[in-house]
C-alpha cells in the first residue's frame, strides 16, 4: 500500500505540533503550518519540488512576519510584580504617626512599619499615603 504525499505532510505537521505543545516553541508551530501547506499542495496534485518550495516559503514567511510581531507584543507587556515589588505604588493608611524616624501603616491588609520619604514630612493617623519603596520590612511613604 502506497501512502500519498499529503499524508506524509500531515504526519510531519503533527510531528512538529507535538513538540510545540511540549516545549512551547512557537517556531515549531510555524513549521507545522508550513507542513500543512505542503499537504495542501500535494493534495492539489503538485510535485515534490513544489511541495517543498511551498513548505519552505510558508515557514519562512511565518518566521519573518509573525515572530517579530509576537516578540514586540511580548516585550510591550509589563511583567507582573510580586512580593515587595507589588507593594510599591500602592496606597496605605497611616495607623500611627509617620515621620522620618518611623510609624505604622496598614498596607495590603497588614500592619507595616513605615517612615516618610522626606525627612521633613509628617503624616497623621487616618491619612492615605503612597508607598514609594520597601526598605527591608519598612514601607517608605510619600
Amino acid at each position: 500500500m502506497d501512502i500519498d504525499a499529503w499524508v506524509w505532510w500531515l504526519i510531519a505537521a503533527v510531528g512538529l505540533g507535538i513538540p510545540l505543545v511540549i516545549t512551547a516553541m512557537p517556531e515549531l508551530g510555524m513549521f507545522s503550518v508550513g507542513a500543512v501547506a505542503g499537504a495542501v499542495t500535494a493534495g492539489l496534485g503538485f510535485g515534490v519540488v513544489a511541495q517543498v518550495i511551498v513548505f519552505v516559503v510558508v515557514s519562512v514567511a511565518l518566521l519573518a512576519v509573525v515572530r517579530p510581531i509576537a516578540a514586540r507584543h511580548r516585550a510591550g507587556q509589563p511583567g507582573h510584580a510580586s512580593g515587595v515589588e507589588a507593594l510599591k505604588g500602592r496606597q496605605a493608611v497611616v495607623l500611627e504617626r509617620v515621620d522620618a524616624h518611623g510609624g505604622r501603616v496598614k498596607l495590603a491588609g497588614e500592619v507595616w512599619s513605615a517612615r516618610s520619604y522626606s525627612a521633613d514630612q509628617v503624616y497623621e493617623p487616618g491619612r492615605e499615603v503612597d508607598v514609594v519603596d520597601i526598605d527591608g520590612a519598612t514601607a517608605v511613604v510619600l
